[in-house]
């Protein structure tokens, strides 16, 4: 499995009409797309415009050829070529709901000397937690491999909640795609 996250920081005064339109047009494109678990066209509008993507991959390859092919050429002619984050997924849990309205993604250091096991342990618990609830859609937990990070992504059918914990975006389309 891949997962990975670009963003665009957009001017304050961007229409953020343009995304959501630009969203519900490429966003079916998406579906059923091979070795892709899912693709989250998500923004924010407080603090700044950004728009981004969060991608759950089952297949590294398709990955690959996606960031390499004809379909990413779309995100560079239209914003240019992003820094990407990526990450080696540790524990993916689906939940009851069947999309999502909002997405959070939290993160805190793996410290050096920690118990590495027993934390992965732990995190896969409460992504079990997170996933029984029926609000949840997805829940996966990563590895920033080159920074000793821990990232929480979390999917939720609820609208966006201020109180929620880590950064929250607005879901504007999920795309499922055909996992292997």
């Amino acid at each position: 499995m891949f997962a990975k996250q670009y963003s665009h920081r957009l001017p304050a005064d961007y229409d953020m009409n343009v995304i959501r339109r630009r969203a519900t047009q490429l966003g079916p494109l998406w579906d059923h797309a091979e070795g892709l678990l899912f693709k989250a066209f998500i923004a924010q509008e407080t603090g700044g415009n950004v728009y981004s993507s969060v991608y759950l991959w089952a297949d590294p390859l398709q990955a690959a050829d996606f960031l390499l092919g004809e379909r990413f050429q779309k995100v560079l002619d239209s914003f240019g070529r992003p820094h990407i984050e990526s990450w080696l997924p540790l524990d993916v849990q689906r939940g009851p709901a069947q999309n999502a309205l909002s997405l959070y993604r939290e993160e805190w250091p793996l410290a050096p000397g920690a118990d590495r096991a027993g934390i992965l342990a732990d995190e896969k618990r409460r992504n079990q937690h997170l996933a029984d609830s029926n609000d949840t859609f997805a829940v996966f937990l990563a590895l920033d491999v080159q920074a000793w990070r821990l990232v929480r992504f979390t999917l939720s059918a609820k609208t966006l909640d201020a109180e929620h914990p880590g950064t929250g975006y607005q879901v504007l389309y999920l795309a499922q795609g055909v996992a292997p």
